[in-house]
């Protein structure tokens, strides 16, 4: 098993079988979807043989694969897995299968559809796996025009707005990046991951990328710093951080659910995935010089977009900014690592606790956009915060099932929203409590928002228009009960992904100039 390109195998799964769904004819829509559905199977099963010959006690890569690609410009197909890798990976295995499940409704040419969703699940395999950036570029971009497409063609009355939106955003800030590491291989000769990160360790990077750039007549650490800024940029609009983060509440609202489902649930994490992956080990120092406004920025991601969604009355805008706040916190863990105070196993707990959030929150998320799905079946579309009230009464299975989420989302202990958040807490508090203190209101003000939803469409009374709004079928029951089943899992026993984790986290400490 270790001796096949695994890696290789799962990240070109999905774009195999996306070719075949797009030659599917358009009438045909349950073939389409039974190829969709069997690579997915096929993808989470490759995932699994990843995760089971694993060695967990090795924080480094494994299952590297490497092949000279472009030599001239230091362009590789480097891949590799390590334990965030390999937890970002599983996520996507898991989301993008019930994202296609959840998307029977959808029946206007089904086989590019589902073709778009494996080219996304593909974009996504290779971004979360490869260790040279224009390979990893390259993935980045490609799960990005997917996305573009299944909201421009099946997203609601405004989807137009919202994918241009999409387009412009997150176009921009790919460009930014871009150009900042051009920047690093301008001055380095590489683009590898690996290496960029051992020279920034040594402390050797910054003065490559002052002595490239000189003529420019900046001073010292000014190029460095707008390399760094630019990276960021391309990476805070993904996730995104205040204040790049009009393009997402449109684009998750008109979008249509399952892509919601997707975009909330794994591309947002490709955003946290690059602050963890890139930003932290490459720029430590310029991340270290500029510590103190990126936590005001994580602090206002945090606190304003908690307001926002409860200020909100349709549920997708809230799910949408709540997803925001939830990923606020993650940006917060990664800051708060580049403090020059604090101790390595108060890093260690912060870094644990961002990748631990990103897997829980995609999980919860994603499942509580599938509940909204199943609303709008229902209701002919409606999904207004006003337009129900007492469903409990009419339909306690779903009642029962999205509440378990909701207060998944809310971080109730037990459940596997509370671990990750904790962790968190428990690092940015020694390494810079004036920022945990900020930060604290938000997980208030998330409360009230959830439970102003519980409130508001399933306690009280009855609106009589709902009296004969249906339950669960077995069928929705099925889909959602594995998700619902790991919140369980993961919230009496977080130690499934700490274990997998905690090693490569504390290999990234350890390499931490500071």
């Amino acid at each position: 098993m270790n001796g096949l390109p695994l890696i290789s195998i799962l990240t070109f799964l999905p774009l195999v079988g996306a070719a075949l769904v797009f030659g599917v004819d358009r009438e045909r829509r349950q073939l389409a979807r039974g190829i969709t559905l069997a690579v997915n199977i096929l993808a989470l099963a490759v995932v699994a043989a990843l995760w089971m010959n694993t060695n967990p006690a090795d924080g480094g890569m494994q299952f590297v694969e490497r092949h000279v690609w472009i030599p001239t410009l230091g362009i590789e197909y480097h891949v590799g897995l390590d334990g965030l890798g390999l937890v970002m990976l599983m996520l996507a295995a898991l989301v993008i299968p019930m994202a296609v499940l959840a998307s029977d409704k959808i029946q206007e040419n089904v086989p590019l559809y589902c073709g778009l969703f494996l080219f996304l699940q593909g974009g996504l395999f290779g971004a979360f796996t490869a260790l040279n950036f224009f390979h990893w570029f390259l993935f980045w971009e490609l799960s990005l025009i997917p996305a573009f497409f299944l909201i421009k063609l099946w997203g609601g009355p405004q989807r137009s707005d919202a994918a241009l939106q999409f387009f412009v955003y997150t176009m921009v800030g790919s460009i930014a990046l871009l150009l900042a590491f051009v920047g690093l291989f301008l001055a380095t000769g590489t683009f590898d991951f690996t290496k960029l990160a051992e020279l920034a360790r040594t402390k050797a990077l910054g003065p490559a990328v002052e002595a490239k750039f000189a003529w420019l007549g900046w001073g010292a650490g000014k190029a460095y710093l707008v390399l760094f800024i630019g990276a960021l940029l391309g990476f805070a609009v993904k996730v995104p951080l205040w204040p790049f983060h009009t393009w997402l509440p449109l684009t998750y609202a008109e979008a249509p659910t399952p892509v919601s489902m997707a975009l909330t649930g794994v591309m947002s994490k490709l955003g946290v995935y690059g602050f963890v992956r890139l930003l932290l080990p490459i720029f430590p120092e310029p991340m270290q010089a500029l510590l103190t406004p990126l936590l005001w920025l994580a602090v206002a991601t945090i606190v304003l977009s908690a307001f926002a969604a409860m200020a909100q009355r349709d549920l997708k805008r809230i799910l949408a900014y709540s997803s925001i706040n939830h990923l606020g916190y993650c940006l917060l863990g990664v800051f708060a690592a580049a403090s020059a105070t604090g101790t390595a196993l108060d890093r260690t707990a912060a870094l644990n606790g961002v990748v631990l959030q990103m897997f829980n929150h995609g999980i919860t998320a994603s499942l509580l956009f599938c509940f909204v799905a199943f609303l709008e079946d229902r209701s002919n579309g409606a999904r207004g915060l006003d337009d129900f009230g007492g469903l409990r009464k009419v339909a306690p299975v779903f009642c029962g099932l999205m509440g378990i989420a909701l207060f998944s989302s809310l971080g109730l202990p037990g459940l596997n929203g509370f671990i990750g958040e904790f962790l968190i807490f428990k690092g940015v508090f020694p390494l810079v409590p004036w920022a945990a203190v900020l930060a604290l209101p938000g997980l208030l003000v998330t409360a009230i928002f959830i439970l102003t939803v519980i409130q508001k469409v399933w306690c009280g009374p009855l609106n009589e228009k709902w009296a004969r709004l249906p339950d669960l079928t077995y069928n929705e029951v099925t889909l959602v009960f594995p998700a619902t089943l790991l919140m369980f899992v993961l919230g009496v026993w977080p130690q499934f992904i700490i274990a997998v984790i905690n090693p490569t986290v504390a290999q990234w400490v350890r390499q931490l100039p500071f």
